[in-house]
């Protein structure tokens, strides 16, 4: 029985290891309101090149996700050399991965994948702080009681946003930061997105190559069977 505690004591605090101290936010103090942080409403579709990779599985591809606002989005995703994929359909809060258990593998939760999109779909939380360093706005969500999310009670979600555009979301859970996403314009004006999991050391590689406006989706692209 001791033994045995002292395994999982000894896992869990193993587990808090892998996954970075959040830092105290920096910047000025500035009003906690947020720019609307939301989807293009013209459907349209975004091409992609991705790389993923964890301990144990590594693959590429490429893909295209299906955008419809205000929230819908279905990613289609083909591996290197024409082998067959998987697709997911996220539908607001909801993720369904049909088929293949590798696409469920690569992806981030909800809240992680809708921004990389740029939407701004993280759970209500009671609290909000805000600061402003240089052009980025720094805020972070959550139970924060007078802190910010290094010392928040339990989940925080920390944001970074430059106009109106969502750069960098991140998820901490008692004061270490357990996965993050950031999504940066190349040089061509396209969306480069990285995702990981610290805690679980995966890592997903975004890079949009085309972007294009549609007339709209058949119905069928969003049945979950």
């Amino acid at each position: 029985m001791t033994i045995r505690v002292a395994t999982t004591v000894m896992l869990t605090v193993g587990l808090a290891a892998c996954a970075p101290k959040a830092q105290p936010l920096v910047g000025t103090p500035t009003p906690a309101k947020l720019p609307a942080l939301s989807i293009d409403s013209r459907p349209h579709v975004l091409r992609f090149t991705w790389t993923y990779k964890d301990e144990t599985f590594e693959a590429n591809g490429d893909g295209a996700v299906r955008v419809q606002g205000p929230d819908r989005a279905r990613l289609d995703f083909f591996l290197r050399n024409g082998m067959a994929g998987g697709y997911a359909i996220l539908l607001g809060d909801s993720l369904v991965t049909p088929g293949a258990d590798f696409v469920k593998r690569l992806l981030p939760p909800p809240p992680l994948l809708w921004a990389s999109l740029g939407r701004l779909a993280v759970p209500a939380t009671p609290d909000t702080t805000a600061r402003m360093d240089g052009a980025i706005l720094r805020a972070d969500l959550g139970v924060l009681r007078g802190k910010d999310a290094s010392g928040a009670d339990g989940r925080a979600w920390r944001l970074a946003i430059t106009g109106t555009d969502l750069q960098r979301v991140e998820r901490i859970e008692g004061g270490k930061v357990v996965e993050w996403l950031d999504r940066q314009r190349g040089a061509d004006g396209q969306w480069r997105v990285q995702y990981v999991h610290e805690r679980g050391k995966r890592r997903l590689t975004i890079a949009v190559t085309d972007t294009m406006f549609v007339e709209g989706f058949d119905a069928a692209i969003w049945r979950r069977s």
